[in-house]
């Protein structure tokens, strides 16, 4: 199939010379293309330019299908490169009682994962799936192309292969490009409450060799923060994972300064994700690494906590990614949209510096920015058209509306 897409008011996020990340002031500086084309064959963008170029080079009757894009922008869609979309059940009777002052300290003591563990372990897999499933679509529409999914409900062997080959299946079925992380260090299961080490070796000798076996998972990762796991137990889980093939990321500093990012960047982990609680050691040490420094404003926003340093760390030279944390305890949303305003508003981040978060470093986040991320001849077609706004500050200034028209994935438009 081939595609053009004619008359964009702005070609947003354009690479002649595609890059992995951009850090620092590089961050605000975006190119775009005014009144542009892009021409999409089968999967992959194969040109783009302005119309004046079109007119000379191509002609009409060479495309299967033109799309008007007159007055839209067109951007690469959003890569949310840290999710937890398969879970068992919502959680707002915790959202109503933290408004009335109840349950301040259920997130820091794990016991909404347990509970979502126990209910997982009930839960039929086609009902996981497919309310899954839904999590996804809702997320398509919104402008994401590509996410990160973690397991860390099951907490046991089987559970946690249960959520894992779940994952897989959403991978299979959906158009999206779906990342798969290993998570059975999230939080201590009720019977190994007290029995830390002996729960750190049943990950480390059972789980992480049957999710190798079975192809199951791209990534591991760590909770390694305060009342969760610590860097030695960290340490020992992302070693033995790096020896079955999967590449860490780490859930760091989001409770305290406790050494996440530290364990991170020793096992050259992919991304180190939260980081309300980090300095000047941890951004010298995350700036000769090849770790990407990702921040969830919607879990900030949803449960009122701190910033992380986002400015400190742009100004510092640091690449920023964004993503959503979608989970039923402290970021129940996946809207990208939102999460742009949010840093925007919440991080004084510029536009510019967003859609270089939300896209080109948050695909490097999950290891795609070489296929993903940007407008790039070569790269997949994953890009999504607005409705009629005037340029890029428009959508962060929306505040999470849904501004997203039509969204093309590997070169088909979906239909929802």
């Amino acid at each position: 199939m081939k595609l053009l897409l004619e008359h964009i008011r702005e070609l947003v996020q354009v690479e002649d010379e595609p890059v992995p990340f951009r850090s620092g002031q590089e961050m605000a500086q975006v190119t775009t293309i005014r009144d542009a084309f892009l021409i999409i064959q089968d999967e992959l963008i194969q040109d783009f330019g302005t119309m004046s170029q079109l007119k000379d080079v191509y002609q009409d009757d060479d495309f299967l299908i033109e799309i008007d894009c007159s007055n839209r922008l067109v951007y690469p869609t959003y890569c949310d490169s840290h999710t937890h979309l398969v879970f068992p059940a919502s959680r707002e009777q915790e959202f109503a009682g933290r408004i009335r002052g109840f349950s301040g300290g259920r997130e820091q003591s794990g016991e909404g994962v347990r509970q979502a563990a126990r209910l997982l372990h009930d839960m039929p897999d086609e009902k996981l799936y497919y309310s899954a499933m839904d999590r996804i679509n809702e997320i398509m529409k919104t402008g994401t192309g590509a996410v990160e999914i973690k397991s860390g409900y099951g907490l046991n062997p089987a559970d946690e292969l249960r959520m894992l080959r779940i994952i897989k299946w959403i991978r299979e079925t959906s158009s999206l490009c779906v990342r798969a992380t290993f998570m059975g260090a999230h939080v201590l299961p009720e019977a190994y409450r007290h029995r830390k080490s002996a729960y750190v070796d049943l990950v480390i000798n059972e789980m992480i060799p049957q999710v190798a076996s079975e192809e199951l998972a791209d990534f591991i990762d760590v909770y390694c923060d305060r009342g969760y796991f610590s860097v030695e137990d960290t340490d020992r889980i992302l070693m033995a994972g790096i020896k079955y093939g999967l590449r860490p990321k780490v859930h760091a500093n989001k409770l305290g300064n406790t050494g996440g990012v530290e364990v991170g960047v020793k096992y050259n982990a992919l991304s180190v994700d939260h980081l309300l609680h980090i300095g000047a050691h941890e951004i010298e040490i995350l700036k000769d690494s090849e770790t990407m420094p990702t921040v969830l404003p919607g879990v900030s926003f949803f449960m009122d906590t701190g910033l992380a340093p986002v400015r400190e760390m742009i100004q510092a030279g640091l690449p920023v990614a964004l993503a959503s944390g979608y989970n039923p305890g402290t970021a129940p949303g996946g809207n990208m949209n939102l999460i742009s305003s949010l840093a925007c508003i919440q991080h004084k981040m510029l536009p510019e510096e967003v859609i270089h978060a939300t896209t080109l470093n948050s695909a490097y986040a999950m290891g795609v920015s070489n296929r993903l991320g940007s407008i790039a001849r070569g790269k997949i077609a994953n890009v999504f058209i607005t409705t009629e706004i005037p340029g890029i500050d428009y959508l962060p200034y929306s505040l999470g509306s849904n501004l997203v028209e039509t969204v093309i994935l590997n070169g088909e438009v979906q239909s929802f």
